[in-house]
């Protein structure tokens, strides 16, 4: 598991005080990218290679707000991978409290040039990464 730690910004928030729904996944995605850069597979090289990586589906669900000033963490793990496809578990909790915030899943496919593609075929260092990444 990889843990991402982040601050909740005043502009993230509504006129509630508390994060605007939107911005969970951004975090979640700050988050992937974070844990794809911490075993060897910083985005930009990826990228520079070719490869891109969309998210095909997402599922959250929102448990309990966050609210500006708080720290949270997103915890992250890969929980399938086939080498053409990958998905991700995210639970979102309040750093301080430990209590559960927001718990999300998403999917994604790996493409070269506009298709789908193998990554153990178009570079298998990532596949082995991510392999020995898969909880």
């Amino acid at each position: 598991m990889f843990s991402y730690f982040r601050k909740v910004f005043y502009h993230e928030t509504d006129k509630m005080a508390i994060v605007h729904h939107s911005n969970y996944l951004k975090w979640m995605e700050e988050a992937r990218v974070a844990f794809l850069e911490d075993i060897g597979m910083p985005f930009e090289e990826v990228e520079a290679r070719g490869i891109g990586s969309p998210v095909v589906e997402i599922n959250v669900k929102y448990k309990k707000p966050a609210a500006f000033g708080d720290e949270v963490r997103v915890d992250i793990e890969i929980s399938k991978f086939n080498g053409i496809k990958f998905e991700v578990d995210y639970t979102i909790l309040n750093a301080k409290t430990e209590e559960t915030l927001t718990v999300a899943h998403s999917a994604h496919c790996f493409l070269k040039d506009g298709a789908i593609c193998s990554i153990k075929n178009e570079a298998p260092d990532y596949y082995e990464k991510l392999l020995a990444a898969l909880k």
